[in-house]
């Protein structure tokens, strides 16, 4: 786990240069395990196994003998050193934006005088927390070591919030699961000036009244090609490492070769790979990888190194069936005398909810927690440097609230396709040939309903949420309930009355707030990518191997910001995410893929998630025997229990819901039992606080 962590004080200066916040007892406060990048009144650490080319610091002198303005980097970032200096001048000046337009996936921190910035991104892959102490303002980039550092409480509301309504602002608000540390928004920065601390966003704000100029949908699609080959180019270009493998090799064993005794230490193969699951996200970034052109060395100046062949790892989920259209694909996609295809099987080891007592402690909880080790064995086998394509499927489709936003600037003709696609998707039944005029409708009805209407709509309707709900959806249920500023989370049918009611109240107090100027379908698309891009972090902490970084380009910012160019009418048609890799790769030269591609494999997860839930059901009991969430008020064990059974059977209930339950109860109980504390000079030797936070009395509403 890597971080960065420093803070704002009021004091003008410190006897000792990156001393830390004195005690009353004459020791400081430092993390453990950090390296300080500057110091003063206003310290900055880097914590974690961060490697030299991931650090970058800029000092631009300041004339006149004032403190020198200074800029750093950390992550992956595609800018050249003047590049970082011009940025750097523009910041001083307020152009927060400059800061995040450069390839790669980082975070920046820029320092003028006694005012600092930190710079979140657009997804909310790479959030920045902060928290009030000492009289000023901490910031890091993860939410755990801030609430060491204060000895936060747990914030109960907010795991209601978390479990009820997942992929709503309103009701998460800027709230952390630690009482008092809070986050900043995706697209947002955080600026200090001697502890005072302000959040303002970098992101031009579009208008409600006036419809946005649709960008040609040639010129968009180039756009994001040329975002996806500089964020690939960025990785390649960066320095190499090889992996530190602790465990020495065994020699030769039975049946393993050397990729496969590597595996098994947890090292990770050195250069650069990427998954090839013969979708069309990893395809995409694993072609790119293999063949982009112009880089210095290589072979006709192609590949990614000089003799250097992509390592391609498919995942062969042995346990389920129905996968071998897609594992054909990426077989003919690795034919590709360019890529080095490996195929990991497994089988009902690698199924969801396996190995659940294993596992470190994340920053948050997450649905990932549950498919932590089903992950972990895939990346094993990977490289030292390894691309995913995470977050592809929340930067291009089109959520179906963007209908309602089509409604609104009076395309109705662009609706025709993706509702006949759900009436087709229902089958032929009666209820399909009425699905084209219930979504109408529903969007008809979502484009005339004002921000504030719609949250107290879904105040009113959430605490009946667990007594209404409905078994799984189909595909048109599904995009009728997406159609609404606010719905439940499928966890939510589970939660008590009184937990219910709590996020009911914090809707309603954001529906009196001033409302974001953002259409309902771009509000509820953000919400979904901000809620996917947690989701992606807290997985590569649990998953997390020794000496390999994870990269997923879709979510860096450069990406982000040219699929939101994409026009609504081209996202919004069935296969469009399919197409637009399509026509990216075919502007890199890369025309021949396979039928096929391009397929979803969402009914595949769905077996793989009920299978594994099957297998593991006596530990999943075991765990749900006298739950923390029931001793906090949040469920009753009993019906989740009977909840799991049912779903065991076959009976059809929402499994992400169950998983949504299951990994907020693994997280607690990691967390209560954990001892020490990121940090030293500090009274506390390990997060008290956190273990008094779930009381064994029921948590009771005050009215």
């Amino acid at each position: 786990m890597r971080w960065l962590v420093g803070w704002s004080s009021i004091a003008a200066s410190f006897s000792a240069v990156g001393a830390g916040d004195p005690r009353e007892d004459g020791s400081t406060v430092h993390p453990v395990g950090a390296q300080p990048l500057w110091g003063g009144p206003d310290p900055l650490w880097a914590v974690g196994d961060w490697r030299p080319d991931e650090i970058r610091v800029v000092t631009v002198p300041a004339p006149g003998g004032a403190p020198a303005t200074r800029l750093a980097v950390l992550g992956c970032c595609g800018a050249g050193d003047e590049q970082l200096r011009v940025g750097l001048l523009a910041a001083r000046g307020g152009a927060l934006r400059h800061l995040t337009a450069w390839p790669g996936s980082y975070t920046a921190v820029v320092q003028t005088g006694r005012r600092t910035t930190v710079v979140g991104d657009l997804a909310g892959a790479r959030p920045v927390f902060h928290t009030p102490w000492a009289g000023g303002t901490a910031y890091a980039t993860a939410a755990l070591p801030l609430a060491d550092l204060v000895e936060a409480q747990l914030d109960i509301g907010h795991l209601a919030a978390l479990l009820a309504c997942p992929e709503s602002p309103e009701a998460l608000g800027d709230g952390t699961p630690y009482e008092g540390v809070k986050r900043v928004p995706p697209g947002h920065a955080l600026i200090l000036r001697e502890g005072s601390r302000e959040i303002t966003g970098y992101e031009a704000v579009a208008s409600l009244a006036v419809a946005a100029p649709q960008a040609d949908p040639v010129s968009a699609v180039e756009g994001v090609r040329d975002a996806l080959v500089e964020a690939v180019r960025a990785r390649l270009t960066a320095p190499r490492h090889a992996p530190q493998t602790l465990p020495p090799d065994p020699g030769p064993v039975p049946g393993m070769g050397p990729a496969d005794r590597r595996a098994a230490r947890g090292a990770p193969v050195p250069g650069i790979g990427a998954d090839l699951s013969g979708g069309s996200a990893s395809a995409t970034l694993a072609l790119l990888a293999a063949g982009l052109p112009g880089l210095p060395g290589t072979v006709l100046g192609h590949g990614t190194g000089a003799g250097e062949r992509l390592l391609a790892v498919t995942f062969n989920d042995l346990a389920t069936q129905g996968r071998e259209d897609e594992l054909e694909r990426a077989r003919v996609i690795a034919a590709d005398p360019r890529l080095h295809h490996v195929v990991v099987a497994a089988g009902e080891e690698a199924l969801p909810y396996a190995s659940l007592e294993s596992g470190p402690l994340t920053d948050e909880p997450a649905p990932s927690l549950v498919v932590a080790e089903r992950h972990r064995r895939r990346l094993a086998a990977g490289s030292a440097d390894h691309f995913v394509g995470h977050g592809a499927r929340q930067v291009l489709d089109a959520h179906p609230a963007r209908l309602a936003d089509l409604l609104m600037d009076r395309r109705r003709r662009h609706l025709l396709r993706p509702v006949a696609a759900l009436a087709k998707a229902e089958g032929p039944s009666a209820h399909s040939l009425f699905v084209p005029l219930s979504v109408y409708r529903a969007a008809r009805k979502l484009a005339r309903t004002s921000y504030r209407t719609g949250l107290e709509t879904a105040a009113g309707l959430l605490p009946d949420a667990n007594r209404h709900a409905p078994g799984l959806d189909t595909p048109a249920d599904a995009s009728l309930a997406a159609l609404a500023w606010s719905r439940p989370g499928p966890a939510a049918r589970w939660l008590t009355g009184e937990a219910l009611a709590e996020v009911s109240v914090r809707l309603q107090g954001a529906a009196v707030r001033p409302a974001p100027v953002q259409r309902p379908g771009e509000a509820r698309a953000r919400a979904a990518l901000a809620r996917h891009a947690t989701d992606q972090r807290i997985l590569e902490q649990a998953a997390e191997i020794r000496s390999q970084r994870l990269h997923a380009p879709f979510l860096d910012n450069q990406v982000v910001r040219a699929a939101r160019a994409l026009p609504e009418s081209l996202r919004v048609q069935p296969g469009a995410r399919p197409a637009i890799l399509r026509r990216v790769l075919a502007g890199a030269g890369i025309h021949d893929l396979p039928p096929g591609w391009g397929a979803p494999s969402q009914a595949t997860t769905d077996a793989a998630g009920r299978l594994g839930l099957r297998t593991a059901l006596p530990e999943l009991i075991a765990l749900f025997d006298a739950p923390l969430l029931a001793d906090a008020g949040l469920i009753e064990a009993r019906v989740v229990r009977k909840a799991l059974r049912a779903a065991a059977e076959g009976e059809p209930l929402p499994l992400d819901g169950l998983a949504d339950l299951a990994s907020t109860e693994l997280w607690l109980r990691r967390l209560v039992t954990r001892r020490g504390t990121c940090w030293t000079g500090t009274a506390a030797q390990r997060l008290r606080a956190v273990a008094g936070g779930v009381a064994p009395a029921r948590r009771t509403l005050q009215s």
